[in-house]
């Protein structure tokens, strides 16, 4: 098991373990607090009161002397006997506090002989009282518990002074023996010592302390450990979904359904940059092709140089305007472009490409139709207006280029959702595209099958669009029109003035 496993189980366990001493500890000072003022009470049970009662019948009918060698004798519930100057029978200490006490009680139990002052046989006077600290569950066997019995059931010969009451007579033959109380028949067997009886709680709390803090800690550093095997399987290359069929519940199984979903994404960009640079590779090798024949033609045949030149000239613009588009499609992926800085008129913006299309579409004898609501020259777009320019450009372009001569292209403007949203669409009579290559022609360097290979172009025109489209917060979809050709529609946020 790693560090962090034992990190999360002594820190859990600790925890535990001092809350277990903090509670534990608290019943203990609170019991040890109640158990020392009830030691300043009197035993009030009914053993106690049976003590008492043989203690009294010894002492009125044998004296002090008698009671002294009862006490003597007795190891459990040893009553005290204070005479009128505080002094104890057998020279036992007492309490104060327990002295007040039994006196404040003597008198005060009526048919309860719990607190008891006679004088006896030999004329001495004394206080009998059990106090709580002489309490004890049962008595014990032997001479001690005969003497008690047959003091309580009148039986002189088992006095300690030999001598019988005064009054003493036999028990009449029909009275049966008063049950002593010895704890359901049996003799009391050994007790548990209470210090070691103390330390069960604790030691249950502890083991239950462990057990909770490994279950616990397994829970914690077990998703920690796959996830640190899954990053040094990506860190190796390996972007496989590690996370995918484990069910969510919590933050850290969900840590690793965004850590599935972050190797998804990098798998897609790494995918995307390969094939883009195959792409890239691709275009610039039939540019370079050209240009390399252009200037072997001109070594070969210096007659031709102005030819040559023209063709070198015009395969370096053909390769410029590639690069100055795959830098724009790279800051554009990048979001190193942020469009959201200015307010301008959408429909003064489509006339002028607009007339910038017509002028470009006249050699083919292509007709450049614009339409528009009444409303939509008072709509406002916020972003950049040169950036959305180009984009809405390159679709219009890319229209005039599909399209066959003498054709015509139908820009459409309207305004949607009570002028929160203009639509712009583009429609050509070129050939369409495939409804399976309709979401693909918006990739980088895409080529419909139905486009010729003559067309002038590198496939990179409609991917702008779509990211600057995407960062003004619109959208661009394409469709195949029932009549033929394609209709680009595109939508984007807009407003109109208070």
């Amino acid at each position: 098991m790693g560090r962090l496993f034992w990190k999360f189980f002594l820190c859990i366990l600790l925890a535990q373990f001092a809350a277990t001493i903090g509670i534990g500890g608290t019943f203990w000072l609170k019991n040890r607090a109640a158990q020392q003022e009830r030691l300043l009470d009197i035993d009030t049970s009914p053993p106690a009161q049976m003590a008492i009662d043989a203690a009294a019948a010894t002492l009125e009918f044998g004296g002090s002397n008698a009671l002294r060698q009862l006490l003597v004798q007795t190891e459990r519930f040893r009553v005290y006997a204070v005479d009128d100057q505080g002094r104890e029978l057998l020279g036992r200490h007492v309490k104060p506090a327990t002295l007040a006490r039994a006196r404040t009680m003597r008198g005060q139990t009526a048919g309860r002989h719990v607190v008891r002052e006679l004088e006896g046989a030999d004329g001495v006077r004394l206080l009998l009282f059990l106090p709580y600290s002489e309490h004890f569950r049962g008595f014990e066997t032997g001479a001690t518990r005969d003497t008690l019995q047959a003091i309580v059931m009148g039986d002189t010969r088992a006095m300690p002074s030999g001598r019988p009451p005064a009054d003493a007579g036999a028990p009449p033959s029909s009275a049966k023996p008063a049950p002593f109380p010895d704890m359901g028949g049996m003799p009391p067997g050994p007790r548990m010592n209470a210090p070691y009886r103390s330390f069960i709680p604790v030691v249950a709390a502890t083991l239950a302390s462990l057990l909770f803090a490994f279950l616990l800690a397994w829970y914690f550093a077990r998703p920690i450990r796959d996830l640190r095997l899954a990053f040094e399987g990506a860190s190796s290359g390996d972007l496989a979904p590690r996370f995918r069929n484990k069910p969510g519940g919590d933050e850290l199984k969900d840590l690793g359904h965004d850590f599935d979903r972050m190797t998804g994404r990098l798998q897609n960009m790494m995918d995307s940059q390969t094939r883009l640079l195959h792409d890239v590779s691709h275009e610039l090798r039939s540019p370079l092709a050209r240009l390399q024949a252009a200037i072997g033609l001109a070594h070969q045949q210096p007659e031709k140089m102005a030819a040559s030149m023209e063709r070198i000239e015009r395969e370096s613009v053909r390769m410029d305007k590639l690069i100055g588009e795959l830098l724009t499609l790279s800051r554009l992926e990048a979001a190193a472009i942020h469009p959201l800085s200015e307010d301008f008129s959408i429909a003064d913006l489509l006339h002028d490409i607009v007339e910038d299309a017509c002028y470009e579409a006249g050699g083919r004898q292509i007709s450049i139709n614009f339409k528009g609501d009444a409303d939509i020259g008072e709509a406002i777009v916020t972003g950049q207006a040169d950036l959305l320019g180009r984009a809405v450009e390159n679709v219009v372009r890319n229209a005039i280029k599909h399209s066959p001569d003498g054709g015509a292209v139908e820009v459409a403007t309207s305004l949607l959702d009570g002028g929160r949203q203009v639509r712009i669409a583009v429609l050509d009579q070129g050939p369409g595209v495939a409804a399976a290559d309709l979401g693909a022609i918006f990739e980088p360097f895409f080529r419909a099958s139905t486009t010729q290979k003559s067309t002038d172009g590198h496939g990179l025109g409609l991917a702008i669009a779509q990211h600057v489209i995407g960062a003004h917060g619109g959208t661009i979809t394409a469709s195949n029109r029932g009549s033929g050709g394609l209709c680009v529609e595109m939508l984007l946020p807009a407003r109109m003035p208070a």
